[in-house]
């Protein structure tokens, strides 16, 4: 996993959304149920799915690698299950549209453009991602879909474990899940034999319109002895405005391939 300056600009761009409205508070634990089946969780936490057509937010980024760190803001637009536009902040010299047919991504500060489809994200986080898959882990929702395999239960100190009965051969899968509002706490995908770890924790959720959606995300990349740290913060969010998505590259701009 080696992440040059242009990929980091890229992950940054590639793996953000944003959440929804202008009023907005925090989640606090409030009391608790740990004795749901597995089923009976899957369903709770499917009732929690966020119900919107259109976002948009400004973004706090801190990307750590090693022993560089970067710090962005992106102004984000998204029309869910269709398109996500992302622009540096507060002038726009990269921007980035995303569909769930291909990303497109231009940088003027070094005058390069990319276009291309989600295989680069996927190999970098070690396991295979779409556009919707994107959106889910940015939402808060499963990576993969609850309902598609069947799960054994447990609890922690303060979540439940959801794990497949049967592990996928390539990859083990878990998903911790909070007793109170019922929306992911973590969700992890570990590769042993390629030493590939990838963690998305959910640090704290935001109840905005009765909808529960992600405030701080924190990304988890490993890779051997290589490690990708990214949180997000999501500000100034505002739910369901009519936006415009304007996405057009440059001319003049030199091709890169991730």
């Amino acid at each position: 996993m080696h992440i040059k300056n242009s990929s980091i600009v890229f992950i940054t761009f590639f793996t953000i959304f944003l959440v929804s409205c202008k009023s907005s508070k925090t989640l606090n634990s409030g009391s608790s149920n740990l004795n749901l089946s597995a089923k009976q969780l899957i369903k709770e936490n499917t009732l929690k799915t966020a119900v919107f057509k259109t976002l948009s937010a400004r973004v706090k980024l801190d990307i750590t690698q090693g022993e560089k760190e970067s710090h962005y803001t992106i102004n984000m637009r998204l029309e869910k299950d269709k398109q996500i536009l992302l622009m540096s902040s507060p002038i726009t010299v990269v921007k980035a549209l995303i569909t769930p047919e291909k990303v497109s991504f231009y940088n003027k500060l070094d005058n390069t453009y990319f276009e291309g489809d989600f295989k680069y994200l996927s190999d970098l986080l070690g396991t295979e991602l779409n556009f919707h898959k994107v959106q889910n882990l940015l939402l808060g929702e499963a990576l993969y879909g609850l309902k598609d395999n069947l799960y054994d239960v447990s609890v922690n100190e303060k979540d439940y474990i959801l794990q497949p009965k049967k592990q996928n051969n390539l990859f083990e899968l878990f998903y911790l899940i909070s007793p109170s509002h019922f929306k992911i706490s973590s969700q992890q995908i570990s590769q042993p034999k390629e030493q590939r770890h990838l963690q998305i924790d959910y640090k704290s959720y935001q109840e905005v319109n009765k909808q529960i959606l992600p405030e701080h995300i924190k990304v988890i990349a490993v890779e051997a002895t290589e490690e990708m740290i990214l949180e997000m913060e999501f500000k100034a969010l505002s739910l369901n405005e009519d936006l415009h998505f304007p996405f057009k590259i440059p001319s003049g701009l030199k091709e890169i391939k991730l």
